[in-house]
């Protein structure tokens, strides 16, 4: 389950690396986006390319429809993948608050012994270069408070925090039974 928060910043090489993962025809992905994913992925026109690397696209309508917290419990899934991740939704996960299907999600997860991994955007301190819909750059300046969250996020245990969307292709290896 590849669970998408609505941040542009990593999206488009997320895309990417998730394009990689599934050409190798050795996994299949569905896609669950939040209702803010909904909106960023399509205004990085990005929207056939997820449908493409999908067996299917799930769209949240509220905190547990569609349904994908109790197949993630159960085992239907290998593991969750939320990526990119907001600060945001970081922000919930550590402190507790499943009120959105993908927190709820990564909360049901767990609960249920599946591996869940996280790829944030805001991690280090000071400036990040992020790149808009219209291919031009932005700088942005990240919060203490996002940091710290990010710095919670890597101490929780049964979740995995990637620091690069690369790392998602080393950490679903399929020739290593990832």
């Amino acid at each position: 389950m590849w669970g998408i928060t609505g941040s542009g910043d990593l999206l488009s090489e997320v895309v990417d690396e998730l394009q990689k993962l599934s050409a190798t025809g050795k996994v299949e992905i569905t896609t669950c986006l939040s209702k803010a994913a909904n909106m960023v992925v399509s205004w990085y026109k990005l929207t056939e390319k997820i449908k493409e690397i999908s067996k299917r696209v799930l769209i949240e309508y509220d905190a547990n429809t569609p349904f994908i917290a109790g197949p993630l419990q159960v085992g239907k899934y290998h593991s969750l993948l939320v990526a990119p991740a907001t600060a945001n939704t970081v922000a919930k996960i550590v402190h507790g608050i499943a009120d959105t299907l993908i927190t709820n999600a990564v909360a049901q997860a767990q609960k249920g012994r599946v591996p869940v991994i996280i790829l944030p955007v805001d991690q280090k301190p000071g400036e990040i270069v992020t790149r808009l819909p219209t291919g031009e750059e932005s700088t942005l300046i990240m919060r203490d408070i996002d940091v710290e969250n990010f710095q919670r996020l890597k101490a929780m245990k049964g979740i995995t925090v990637l620091e690069t969307p690369k790392d998602i292709g080393r950490f679903y290896s399929p020739d290593e039974g990832g």
